[in-house]
């Protein structure tokens, strides 16, 4: 069972909602130690007081700020503490907004909120589910160890989820920060044959089809080295593609994106770093005629309808006409 790792109240208007957070992902990263070169001596990191050389226990350390001149300005956590907003166990929520309002690059990371106690679900239901019907996202702040982080919280699933978020300054203007391609723009045809390979390349959004190839590759690595069998050197990464062969590369792609659905019945998808898979693809509605189909629909039951007109016309009838009279003069 998983531990929350923050407990509080989210208070909107005069309501209040014990809850729990608990993180919403986890890391499978190798973990590594560090060792000196050519020798199986670890390498260690203590904290030292840098006057007396001697070891410092995590408890003894509080922290300090230089204010100039050499002089440091030092805090101690419950003086931290005491500053933060409801003493760090509160999430005030400041205003509900459009959840489709909100530019992704602002998420930071995500969390879940449980209710506090068995007590307060039906407040926290109440909360969830008004949100989801409104479509909102509510934006509040609070304090978690020792940071004040701006949050979004919306509802997914049968419960509330919080997205810490990073506050306007701390996102950088690409505009000041990167070079952009200014007014460079590609040429119709390049668009139109890019715009298929998307299409081509199109599928459902799946996360389990996608997996972190380069840890398993470490992990290969490891194994390999540790039974002393030969390391496989992965491909070099492949080469910019030249503006003059933009569009005959383009045309390719789109043509194998094309062989290999054909062949499989399948929309092509890339693993997170590894070769290219296939998944299926959902089949989409039945397409309508187009006014090309429909005219020529048209045409042929005109030309039918003719050919039956043709077959039943007047000669037919005159025929028709001078037997019946034939046969009454016989009569």
């Amino acid at each position: 069972m998983a531990r929350s790792i923050w407990t509080g109240v989210i208070s909107f208007g005069l309501v209040s909602v014990p809850v729990r957070l608990y993180s919403a992902t986890r890391e499978h990263d190798v973990s590594f130690h560090q060792f000196q070169k050519g020798t199986g001596d670890r390498i260690r990191y203590r904290r030292v007081n840098e006057r007396t050389g001697k070891e410092v226990e995590y408890g003894d350390i509080a922290k300090g700020t230089d204010v100039g001149g050499g002089e440091y300005v030092i805090l101690d956590p419950d003086e931290l503490e005491s500053i933060a907003p409801g003493r760090s166990r509160s999430l005030e929520i400041h205003a509900f907004v459009d959840l489709d309002e909100i530019d992704p690059v602002y998420y930071q990371r995500t969390y879940y909120l449980a209710p506090g106690t068995e007590e307060t679900a039906q407040t926290y239901a109440l909360l969830r589910d008004a949100m989801g019907d409104a479509n909102r996202a509510a934006i509040g702040t609070l304090v978690m160890r020792g940071k004040e982080y701006l949050a979004a919280i919306r509802p997914s699933d049968g419960l509330l989820v919080l997205e810490t978020m990073h506050f306007a300054d701390e996102v950088r203007d690409p505009h000041k920060e990167i070079e952009l391609p200014g007014k460079a723009k590609p040429r119709p045809q390049e668009l139109r044959m890019a715009t298929q390979l998307i299409d081509s390349m199109s599928g459902p959004w799946k996360p389990a089809d996608y997996r972190d190839t380069y840890t398993d590759r470490v992990n290969e690595l490891i194994e390999a080295k540790k039974e002393g069998a030969e390391v496989t050197v992965a491909e070099a990464a492949p080469e910019a593609t030249n503006v003059t062969d933009l569009m005959e590369v383009l045309r390719r792609s789109v043509d194998a994106a094309k062989a290999s659905r054909g062949a499989s019945g399948k929309v092509g998808t890339r693993a997170a770093g590894g070769a290219a898979s296939t998944r299926p693809r959902k089949a989409g509605p039945a397409k309508k005629a187009g006014p090309a189909k429909k005219a020529a629909a048209g045409k042929k039951a005109t030309a039918e309808k003719k050919a039956g007109s043709a077959k039943g016309g007047p000669a037919k009838k005159a025929a028709a006409k001078k037997n019946g009279t034939a046969k009454k003069k016989a009569a």
